[in-house]
């Protein structure tokens, strides 16, 4: 059954909080979105207009109703009445902590919370809270309004049935929710994200390749696979007919030898300088809004072409 919450409220209009309202808006969602900033206002109508020829056609939508977005600078008036709450402001935990104890303050006491984190604790997020059973973490990845993945986490306090409810919301808006069992920093995907941004600083840092080089890498090898199929069960298929089993025999060994350093590199005034420029050259005098509507034509095409394999596999 999926969900009936229909009034929103986005806290930060940044990269992710812009991404959120598209999203929201793309599936009839009534959004008000808070931002100090009031200039932030242009910004974000601007980046939804830039989007909307992607998010019409993926979501097969011929109109978008921007009437069903409200701009304010007042938390007070902006949590009036919302069902749901999608924070998105800075990784800070002070910061968080204390809005989250003016956004428990303001809101309707069943509204579910949830933080947009890439990484931190929801207990300590949500350690001010009024009635922090119904805060979680609900982790999405850029762009918000076309990636289907979220991750929710709970909270030490956080109810089953609020999980339910989030889970059944973010579905409503076309998203995959993966549940977390229990909280943990940097939760799933970032901790795997993170693993490969660390070894890549390493090749780097060493002279072994090029920014460059390593997105080759990934973007004409594994990761053409990775968008259908994860690492295991692509690790599975090479072990031949026995699957798995067969794939930790003959390549389990190679965990004991030295191919990589987890532990991060100290950045460097050299590194940075060779990641900056490294990647400054493969923009190549591009824009970041001319490279976005590259990047979401490229995975416009791809989700739409997937979908027929997904039903194989999923």
């Amino acid at each position: 059954m999926l969900s009936k919450i229909n009034k929103i409220a986005v806290i930060g209009t940044g990269v992710i909080g812009t991404g959120w309202i598209i999203r929201m808006l793309a599936h009839n969602k009534k959004v008000s979105a808070f931002d100090l900033n009031f200039k932030q206002k242009a910004i974000l109508i601007k980046e939804i207009k830039r989007s909307l020829p992607f998010v019409k056609k993926l979501y097969k939508k011929k109109l978008i109703n921007l009437k069903n977005l409200s701009f304010k600078t007042s938390l007070l008036e902006t949590l009036k009445d919302v069902d749901f709450i999608q924070e998105c402001a800075s990784e800070n935990y002070k910061l968080k902590t204390k809005l989250m104890s003016d956004i428990g303050k303001y809101s309707k006491p069943n509204a579910i919370i949830s933080s947009s984190s890439s990484g931190l604790l929801p207990s300590v997020i949500f350690s001010k809270c009024k009635n922090p059973n119904r805060g979680i973490i609900g982790h999405p990845f850029n762009p918000v309004y076309m990636l289907p993945a979220v991750e929710i986490v709970p909270g030490k306090k956080t109810s089953k049935s609020i999980l339910k409810k989030a889970n059944d919301f973010y579905k409503s808006i076309s998203m995959n929710p993966i549940a977390v069992k229990k909280e943990l920093p940097g939760y799933l995907a970032d901790r795997l994200q993170e693993a490969l941004w660390r070894e890549g600083l390493h090749i780097i840092n060493e002279g072994y390749a090029t920014t460059e080089d390593l997105d080759r890498a990934i973007e004409d090898g594994p990761g053409l696979r990775w968008s259908l199929m994860g690492t295991f069960l692509t690790f599975h298929l090479a072990g031949g007919k026995s699957g798995m089993k067969h794939m930790l025999e003959q390549f389990g060994p190679a965990l004991k030898l030295p191919w990589t350093k987890l532990k991060a590199p100290n950045l460097s005034k050299k590194l940075i300088k060779r990641l900056v420029d490294g990647t400054k050259k493969q923009a190549k005098g591009k824009s970041v809004a001319k490279i976005s509507n590259i990047r979401d034509e490229y995975l416009l095409d791809l989700l739409l072409m997937r979908k027929k394999y997904e039903k194989k596999l999923r």
